[in-house]
């Protein structure tokens, strides 16, 4: 498995976040990444996975630079599903609104650039 398709983000997503917000140019619970929401799927059940594996390496008292090493690969594996659900957002859902709403645009660009600053805080 390579780094990028294997790696946990340092800041675990929270229930707390809107998952009522729609975009501005679609019926509710549509998104961005509804196209390629299987692959996405995959991709985060392959990490999953992979969390799992430092889980037993831990309970199997493994070499901590090893630990470290899947760490890492399982952070930058969620790092890049972060970032393509982000250039979805941006591509759909805030191109969507700048076609249809002064308000609405900026009230998308906002929403994403709170996003990036989470990431890049990360």
């Amino acid at each position: 498995m390579s780094a990028t398709d294997n790696a946990p983000s340092p800041a675990a997503p929270t229930a707390a976040s809107d998952t009522t917000a729609t975009c501005a140019c679609h019926e509710a619970n549509v998104h961005g990444y509804n196209e390629d929401k299987d692959k996405y799927l995959m991709r985060l059940k392959r990490i999953e996975g992979q969390t799992r594996g430092i889980q037993r390496m831990v309970d199997e008292d493994q070499y901590c630079i090893d630990i470290i090493t899947q760490i890492s690969a399982v952070t930058s594996a969620l790092e890049n599903v972060a970032l393509a659900l982000l250039d979805d957002h941006i591509s759909h859902c805030v191109t969507g609104a700048a076609a249809e709403d002064g308000e609405v645009a900026r009230e998308k660009i906002d929403e994403a650039m709170k996003a990036i600053k989470k990431m890049v805080k990360s």
